[in-house]
Order: structure tokens, then sequence, then C-alpha cells
């Protein structure tokens, strides 16, 4: 099986689904922060090996704990996967953690100041215009 295969796209896919509903509902690990979500999966073309690409919400401390809680209860969700998704193999499941939402969050929020920084100059412009004018 290639890796950009139909076939694996939907793997991914399915593991992904399956490993949100499993963080969401089954661990019960008090590290494990609540606003942890799967950005993405990415299962090996020979099923053996699994990225499951992770955010959480929160302080760095967070994201730390929640990443040492998932690595903990990885064999727990293997085997819980092994149930629910016909596989071949099951793969060994790493977790990265990705910053992407939290990089998009903060890019937007700058934007968002920079937009306000220019209307508030712009809307100054405009009143030093109208009272030269004067």
């Amino acid at each position: 099986m290639r890796k950009n295969s139909i076939k694996n796209t939907r793997i991914n896919g399915e593991v992904q689904r399956e490993l949100s509903m499993l963080i969401n509902r089954e661990i019960k690990d008090p590290r494990i922060n609540p606003l942890t979500s799967v950005v993405a999966v990415e299962v090996a073309p020979d099923l053996k090996h699994a990225k499951v690409f992770i955010s959480v919400l929160g302080d760095e401390e967070s994201q730390k704990n929640t990443l040492a809680g998932l690595k903990s209860a990885a064999p727990f969700m293997r085997g819980q996967l092994a149930k629910s998704i016909n596989l071949r193999n099951t793969p060994e499941l790493t977790f990265i953690m990705d910053q992407s939402i939290e990089y998009g969050v903060n890019m937007s929020k700058l934007i968002h100041d920079v937009n306000k920084d220019l209307s508030t100059q712009n809307t100054s412009d405009l009143d030093e215009e109208s009272s030269e004018e004067e």
C-alpha cells in the first residue's frame, strides 16, 4: 500500500476518529487536558506505526502533562483500536505535539491587533485632515 493511496487515507481518518473518541470519552487520566484534539494521524503503509498529531489548548505545562498521559495510555488505546477497527496489524502509537492550531490563533490575534492599530491610525489621520480643512 502506498503512503498517499485512498486506502491509506481512509485508514488515517478512521484511526483519527477512533482515537479522538477514546481520548475524549474513555481515558480517565487526570493529566490529560479535556481540551485535547487529534489534529491528524499518519499510519505507515505497513500498518505497524502511526504518528498521532495532537493539539492541547493550554499552557506548556498542561501540554507536557497531556503528552505524558497519552504516552502511558498508548497500550490501552492500541488495544481498543484493535477491537474497533479490523486491520491486519494494529499500529503502535507515537504522539507528537502539533502547534499549528495555537500558531493560527496567535497569527489571527496579531492580524487583529495590526488591523485595530491601522483603523485607529486612519481615524486619527481623518480627524487631522478635517481639522486642517476648517
